[in-house]
């Protein structure tokens, strides 16, 4: 299952987040998302979990938690939209 993770305190790593999510399972795979030319947190990032079950108790157990002051916003991941490109 393939998590998304919002409100994520900027100061947070990918093994910061992948040791969270451990707590419910075997993690496969954690990413924060950044930007492309500052290289900071963009405030979210996404969990891969192969196991269904733990993956489920993660989302209801660490959504809303908080974490440095800041709230939670988890869930399961929807599929990304296309979007056409943006001309330079």
């Amino acid at each position: 299952m393939n998590i998304y993770v919002g409100n994520l305190p900027f100061s947070m790593t990918r093994d910061e987040l992948a040791q969270l999510f451990a707590e419910h399972g075997k993690v496969d795979r954690a990413t924060v998302v950044t930007d492309r030319e500052t290289q900071r947190s963009k405030g979210f990032g996404f969990v891969e979990m192969a196991d269904e079950g733990a993956a489920g108790q993660a989302v209801q157990a660490i959504n809303g938690q908080e974490v440095n002051g800041r709230a939670l916003r988890v869930n399961e991941a929807r599929p990304r939209e296309e979007r056409p490109r943006r001309r330079a």
